[in-house]
């Protein structure tokens, strides 16, 4: 057998690339909590957030004033925060959703009644997201959204009341603005105060803390794995991001060495189809440890070891013993590629692995490299463009499985195709139309967009975008 070696590495670099990107996912990092982390601003312009949460509304409900806490950044009780506008306009100019995360472990919090929680919804939304007020504590800025971090042992069923009456405000924004509700629980599932929220459905992103809590953390055999299979069955309309300390000096118990997270904890979570990325706790140990440009750089380079999570504590030596692929929650790992150079007697394996990665990248990004050029692609596009005054945005493969989160939430069957549910990278709801496999000329292609594209009517959707890769 013979292969074109130069060729099909060439394919396993794209291959190894696009899993090193996909393998962390996004990655969500609390700010505001030590006066020595750096700026808001700084912050974002790491260039390694997609949302950053400040942290924290720690006074709310029971008839309190709620109170702001950011620790040194500034002093709210003067309206020193409305400085912090420009930061966070900053960061939205970069791509990057701000949050403001309400409760925390050591707030003064709690919702007495659904009209507490309708009060405390319609307060955040005045305050800083698109409501009017007349002294917004954080200036201008329109925030992208609300977290709940509630520590508190509250297991009141009113934040399952907060919860729809932020939805219920969201769906209002005169400006037709999105936002997102997010949420932080307890590994220990489920979480005794928004155990009954998350069951709503409503949340965007879930971040739970693996972390000062033994019984589900990162400290013994399939602890986390158990856990985290439990929370992403539990929440498939939601994206669910593994939260960690960024440092062992960050929390008590949950610290996971990043060369362990990469090689043996990553592979196997971010198999969830509603797998999100990574949460840091948080941005103050992010600036001492370094852990996320430690956690990309490692996921750029093949890994030391493949084998899925060991027993043992977050920095597991060579003789940890890894959790048998064959039992427990590890059972469906993915499957990782090594390229064994060796003499010409091993060619033949090394061109078989070089082909599996190929046929992988094409499998999971609808294309291969020569494929990019295929000679119906400009007629297609140049039909496309030509079909109103919107000029409709080209997205890739990969970033269409990313908006419809791997294609996660059907909404129907019509003609040619299937019908997902999705967002847009701002936030904006879509619905993504996924052809049958397009051959000849793009028959198909042009008559979906011109059905679309020549009915105006209030409850027809507008063409906003198009993907035209390989057979995709």
């Amino acid at each position: 057998m013979a292969c074109n070696c130069k060729l099909l590495c060439a394919y396993l670099l794209l291959a190894r690339a696009a899993a090193a990107s996909g393998a962390i996912g996004n990655i969500s990092v609390y700010w505001g909590q030590n006066s020595n982390e750096g700026s808001l601003a700084e912050t974002c312009g790491a260039g390694r957030y997609a949302f950053v949460v400040i942290a924290f509304l720690s006074t709310f409900g029971n008839g309190q004033t709620p109170v702001l806490n950011f620790a040194g950044h500034c002093n709210p009780a003067a309206g020193g925060c409305a400085g912090l506008g420009k930061d966070i306009a900053s960061c939205q100019s970069r791509g990057v959703k701000v949050l403001l995360s309400i409760g925390g472990g050591a707030g003064t919090y709690g919702l007495s009644s659904a009209s507490d929680a309708q009060s405390l919804a319609n307060y955040l939304w005045d305050n800083f997201l698109g409501g009017d007020s007349g002294s917004r504590p954080l200036g201008d800025a329109v925030l992208n959204g609300i977290d709940l971090d509630i520590e508190n042992g509250d297991d009141s069923s009113h934040y399952v009341d907060l919860a729809r009456n932020l939805t219920s405000l969201y769906k209002g924004d005169k400006r037709g603005r999105t936002y997102l509700l997010t949420a932080a629980p307890q590994c220990p599932y489920p979480d005794a105060s928004l155990g009954p929220a998350l069951g709503t459905g409503l949340l965007d992103h879930v971040w739970v803390q693996f972390y000062n809590n033994p019984v589900c953390e990162y400290t013994s055999q399939s602890n986390l794995g158990a856990s985290w299979t439990t929370w992403t069955q539990s929440l498939p309309s939601a994206s669910v991001f593994l939260g960690l300390p960024a440092s062992p000096n960050a929390a008590a118990s949950g610290y996971i060495d990043p060369q362990a997270l990469v090689s043996r904890v990553l592979p196997v979570v971010n198999g969830s189809a509603n797998y999100g990325g990574i949460m840091l706790w948080n941005r103050y140990y992010e600036v001492q440890t370094g852990y996320s440009a430690k956690l990309l750089r490692m996921a750029d380079a093949d890994p030391p070891n493949g084998s899925p999570i060991p027993a043992g504590s977050g920095n597991p030596t060579p003789n940890d013993s890894p959790v048998s692929p064959n039992t427990g929650p590890w059972q469906n790992k993915r499957i990782r590629l090594y390229i064994i150079m060796g003499t010409t007697s091993g060619l033949l394996g090394v061109c078989v692995i070089l082909v599996a990665a190929f046929l992988w990248y094409k499998k999971y990004y609808g294309m291969i490299p020569w494929q990019r050029g295929s000679r119906n692609a400009p007629r297609l596009e140049s039909f496309v463009q030509k079909q109103g005054s919107s000029h409709p945005k080209r997205y890739t493969y990969s970033e269409v499985r990313r908006m419809t989160k791997s294609f996660s939430h059907r909404l129907g069957q019509g003609g040619y195709g299937t019908v997902f549910r999705g967002n847009l990278p701002d936030g904006r709801e879509i619905a993504v139309k996924m052809l049958k496999d397009t051959e000849g000329d793009g028959e198909e292609f042009m008559n979906e967009v011109a059905s679309i594209s020549r009915t105006s009517h209030v409850n027809i959707v507008t063409l906003v975008g198009f993907c035209l890769q390989g057979s995709k």
